[in-house]
């Protein structure tokens, strides 16, 4: 009965942890990479290609 408790303790706190890295806003900042972001955004939604695509077809 203990071995079961240990063992779903110590698996419950890395899940914990995981969790707690996992929700950290700087996770997926790379500051050496500061252009990076401006360069793959898209700078139109994907709904204005269709409409421009509608009107260039009409």
């Amino acid at each position: 009965m203990i071995d079961y408790f240990a063992l779903g303790l110590t698996h419950a706190l890395i899940l914990l942890a995981v969790i707690r890295l996992a929700g950290r806003k700087d996770l997926d900042d790379d500051p050496a990479l500061p252009d990076l972001r401006k360069k793959t955004l898209p700078t139109s939604s994907p709904a204005d290609s269709i409409t421009a695509q509608s009107d260039r077809d009409a």
